[in-house]
C-alpha cells in the first residue's frame, strides 16, 4: 500500500515542477512557487473538481502543460529509439506523451487532500546544470515520504525545468523509460504513441488508494 501511495504522490508532485513565470531562474524558488500556486488553485476549485474530475484536466492543461518540459523528458524516455525514429514519429510521440502526462497528472491530483509539502533548504548551485531539490510529504497518520526533483538548466535561456523525480529512491523517469522502451521494442514507436493517446483520452476519475 505504501509503495502505491508513494508512486501516486510522485506523479502528483511532479506536476508542481512546471516552470513558473517569474521564478524559473532559480530551481528552488521554482519548485516552491509552482507548488504553492497549484495547491491554491485546486483548493479554490475543489467543489467543481468533486462534482466533475475533468476540471483537473483543464487545470493541468491551462496552468502546467504550457510550461512542462515534456519534450526533453519524452526524448529521454525514447532513449536509443530517438536516433532510429523519424522527426515526424518523434513529434507525434512528444504530443502523445504530453497528453498522457496531462491526463495522468489530472487523475493523480484527485488524490490531493491538503497534504503538506516541506522543502529542504537550498544550497549553492554555482555552475551546476543539474540540481536536485529535496522535499518531504507530510500526511497525518502516515510516514513521511521523501521526494527529490531533478531539474536541468537550459544553457541558452538560463531557465530551469524539471525532467525527473525520485520518490524514496525510485526514479519516475527510469520507470517510464523501462516500461515504454520495452513496448517500443515489441510494438514499435507508432503503436506506443497510439497507446499513449488512448490512455490520455480516458475520462478523469477520482482515484482510490485502495485500488
Amino acid at each position: 500500500m505504501k509503495k502505491l501511495y508513494v508512486i501516486l504522490l510522485s506523479f502528483l508532485l511532479v506536476s508542481f515542477i512546471a516552470p513558473a513565470a517569474n521564478s524559473n531562474d532559480n530551481p528552488f524558488e521554482l519548485v516552491r512557487g509552482v507548488a504553492d500556486a497549484l495547491f491554491k488553485r485546486i483548493t479554490a476549485e475543489q467543489q467543481q473538481i468533486v462534482e466533475n474530475p475533468e476540471v483537473l484536466r483543464v487545470v493541468v492543461t491551462e496552468q502546467l502543460a504550457p510550461s512542462i518540459n515534456h519534450k526533453y523528458a519524452a526524448a529521454m524516455v525514447l532513449g536509443p529509439y530517438y536516433r532510429v525514429s523519424t522527426e515526424e514519429q518523434r513529434e507525434a510521440f512528444y504530443d502523445a506523451f504530453q497528453k498522457y502526462l496531462v491526463a495522468t497528472y489530472a487523475g493523480i491530483l484527485t488524490l490531493y487532500d491538503d497534504q503538506q509539502v516541506v522543502f529542504e533548504p537550498a544550497y549553492p548551485i554555482d555552475g551546476q546544470k543539474i540540481v536536485v531539490v529535496k522535499t518531504r510529504v507530510l500526511d497525518e497518520g502516515k510516514p513521511d515520504i521523501r521526494i527529490d526533483f531533478k531539474l536541468r538548466k537550459n544553457s541558452k535561456t538560463g531557465e530551469w525545468s524539471a525532467y525527473d523525480m525520485i520518490a524514496e529512491g525510485v526514479s519516475v523517469l527510469d520507470s517510464k523509460r523501462a516500461e515504454l522502451q520495452n513496448l517500443i521494442r515489441q510494438q514499435g514507436i507508432e503503436s506506443v504513441t497510439h497507446l499513449l493517446l488512448e490512455k490520455a483520452e480516458k475520462p478523469i476519475v477520482k482515484k482510490d488508494l485502495g485500488n
